[in-house]
């Protein structure tokens, strides 16, 4: 099997989890890095073995033993840093949220189609065994219809401007940063076209949401509810209830284990043995892709990627939440 040659565009904190998990991936090795700051490439490389570090973007998207590029900056640079990797032809990881807006998503897509290129959102959580487990037992009508899912990603941080979970410039918020996971999350399993969508969030002092809620009415009579918070401890699981039984996720942070209960008979929990911290399972898909030749994954499809921005979209829209970019 050919070794898949990673670059890293953004050496923070989401690209450390990221290296880490790269260890636990077969034929996979990351051999560049870049950032505006030579110092802080230089820093990442030395931690984590890599050959090269570049001290901008262009050097490392123009290196030609690269293969693909991990886009591990905040969330209002994935367009432009995404768009810098396609022009220079290589394949694409973007990390979540893929953009600000469906607007500016579909716009990398569609250019990514274009070229020919492979691009794929880092929706990590899609797949790791317990949420393959999970799709498994729905598509083979475990639990019946599904009429409910509640799902939760909150966590609580003490407020500082500085952080840039409060800063609205770049894209800080409970919606963006950790809400885009149940979003996902029922996307995945009812589909990306809800008929109606309510919510209401609290907008603290330097103007990001720090809590929301949002509700989700589907053609099919099901409903879900997703909540999503940085001032707020909560659940951080999910549930999925069907006319035959539910299923619980415990955790959305690399869920070790998945719950299924059929009404009236045992109930199974699935707990798989979990190799890595869990990034290495979307590294793996992304190395499947390109040795198959494929420009998209059909676990994390494009066209799901940009419907889901557009259902983030319109959950803040009452809101009146618009980022300066």
């Amino acid at each position: 099997m050919k070794t898949i040659n990673w670059g890293v565009l953004g050496p923070g904190n989401i690209a450390r989890a990221f290296a880490e998990g790269i260890k636990d991936v077969p034929d996979a090795k990351i051999v560049a890095v870049g950032s505006h700051s030579h110092e802080r490439s230089r820093e990442f490389a030395t931690e984590y073995g890599i050959e090269k570090a570049y001290g901008s973007y262009e050097e490392l998207v123009n290196d030609p033993a690269v293969d693909v590029i991990y886009v591990a900056t905040p969330h209002p640079f994935h367009k432009e840093n995404t768009l810098l990797c396609l022009k220079a032809g290589k394949a694409v990881l973007c990390e979540k949220p893929f953009a600000l807006n469906a607007r500016d998503a579909q716009e990398v897509v569609d250019f990514a189609r274009q070229k020919g290129l492979f691009l794929m959102e880092a929706m990590w959580t899609r797949f790791v065994p317990t949420v393959v487990k999970l799709r498994e037992w729905i598509s083979e009508g475990k639990i019946g219809e599904i009429r409910r899912i509640d799902s939760d990603f909150t966590f609580r941080v003490e407020l500082d401007p500085k952080n840039r979970l409060f800063n609205l410039a770049l894209g800080g918020g409970a919606l963006l940063d950790v809400g885009i996971y149940p979003v996902s999350f029922v996307a995945m399993i009812l589909g990306t076209n809800p008929v109606k969508i309510e919510s209401m969030a609290h907008i603290g002092e330097t103007g990001v949401d720090e809590q929301f809620v949002s509700l989700f009415q589907y053609s099919g009579g099901a409903i879900a509810a997703v909540s999503g918070a940085i001032r707020t401890e909560g659940t951080q699981g999910a549930r999925i209830f069907g006319t035959l039984g539910s299923i619980t996720v415990p955790l959305f942070g690399n869920p070790k284990e998945v719950t299924l209960k059929i009404y009236g008979k045992e109930t199974c929990i699935f707990h798989p043995d979990v190799a890595g911290n869990g990034y290495n399972y979307e590294a793996q898909e992304v190395g499947r892709c390109l040795i198959e030749g494929k420009t998209e994954s059909d676990i994390m499809p494009l066209d799901d990627t940009v419907a889901i921005m557009k259902m983030l979209d319109d959950i803040r829209k009452p809101w009146n939440l618009k980022y300066p970019e």
